[in-house]
């Protein structure tokens, strides 16, 4: 799978059409059955996929139709998970946001959704390969876990080294899961690694009783066991950004606390990295990566406005100063919609984006 992840290639959600919007609160209210609800979402990722292909991707997604956050839908479906409601600031508005913790022992069931929902998309994919995105181990521990107010009033494990183990326990099941499903490409998503750079997560880490630092090493550590297990012929990358909700993001910081631990995992074919504007930094840290592909997201999901493609060209040529070009690809910084909302940008600037990240890879490498 060495062509994984490819010269093009995208983060993984994609707006929610207005349809599917329409049909997900008209359930919500009880207006309509589930079984409705699912039928639209059939037919929507069926067109999305279809679109996708279409512009020339070769890597398809289901745009994580059936989704209300990026992440929480597949961590609710793991046994020892319990989903709350509560209302946030943490991205510069106030919304509505849900979170989970750890509420029984931790274990990935076999009845899963997302694995009929793989089956599904994979099968409308065709020729093309089709991608699953999960969030990956350490948004469960950082989240459901270290910082998790309603963990710490009632715990369930006897100390963290027994739920490290159930949660890379969980993890490998999950990776052989979607891979008897036929998934040959799957992304973990994990934007928890922005916690231990950014200074305010780093002051609320430490005061839950953990140091921000050791859990550089720990993250890496935990992600490495989750993959010692992975079938040879699955291709698996790592996207990391520093928060995606309605064009609003979450961490500060410079990738330079993490690169030299995250980009030491050899067991990832890739990986997707935020370089969409100045709060990125520099490409200095890439220097840390070893033989594995680094896909540039130098084209922001989170304003309309195209990119200049003499830009995004002159951003590769900085970014060789680091990195080979031959382990280099193109991307958009994230996925358009992390959310059932979605960013504020169109269809159509969606589409344009897409199709300048193809363009451009296109024109920079020849294979």
């Amino acid at each position: 799978m060495s062509s994984i992840p490819f010269r093009f290639d995208q983060v993984g959600s994609l707006l929610r059409p207005a349809r599917l919007k329409k049909a997900r609160e008209d359930f919500k209210q009880g207006a309509i059955t589930e079984e409705a609800l699912t039928k639209v979402e059939d037919e929507e990722i069926i067109k999305v996929i279809q679109k996708q292909k279409e512009i020339g991707l070769q890597a398809v997604t289901d745009g994580e139709f059936r989704r209300r956050w990026w992440h929480l839908d597949f961590i609710a479906g793991l046994n020892g998970i319990t989903v709350y409601d509560f209302e946030t600031t943490a991205f510069g508005i106030t919304t509505e946001a849900q979170g989970t913790f750890v509420s029984g022992p931790l274990s990935f069931d076999s009845e899963h959704p997302f694995l009929e929902h793989f089956k599904f998309t994979k099968k409308q994919a065709g020729e093309a390969i089709a991608k699953q995105t999960i969030p990956g181990p350490n948004m469960i521990y950082l989240d459901s876990f270290i910082l998790s107010k309603q963990y710490h009033e009632a715990p369930v494990y006897s100390d963290k080294k027994e739920f490290v183990q159930d949660l890379i326990a969980t993890y490998q099941a999950a990776i052989q899961a979607f891979y008897d499903a036929g998934c040959r490409y799957l992304q973990l998503d994990d934007t928890s690694w922005g916690g231990l750079f950014d200074e305010r997560f780093r002051e609320l880490i430490g005061k839950n009783g953990y140091d921000p630092d050791e859990l550089i090493q720990e993250f890496g550590d935990i992600t490495e066991a989750v993959l010692a297990k992975k079938p040879a012929d699955l291709a698996v990358t790592f996207h990391f950004c520093k928060g995606n909700f309605q064009s609003h993001w979450l961490y500060n910081g410079s990738y330079d606390k993490i690169a030299k631990r995250l980009l030491s995992i050899k067991a990832f074919n890739g990986f997707f990295l935020e370089f969409d504007d100045e709060r990125s930094g520099s490409f200095e840290p890439l220097e840390n990566i070893q033989d594995q592909r680094i896909v540039l997201g130098l084209i922001t999901t989170k304003t309309p406005e195209l990119e200049d493609k003499e830009a995004i060209k002159a951003r590769i040529q900085e970014a060789i100063q680091f990195v080979p070009l031959e382990q280099l690809c193109l991307s958009p910084q994230c996925g358009f919609s992390s959310t059932h909302e979605g960013n504020k940008v169109t269809e159509e600037d969606q589409w344009a984006k897409l199709r300048l990240v193809i363009e451009t890879a296109k024109e920079v490498w020849t294979d």
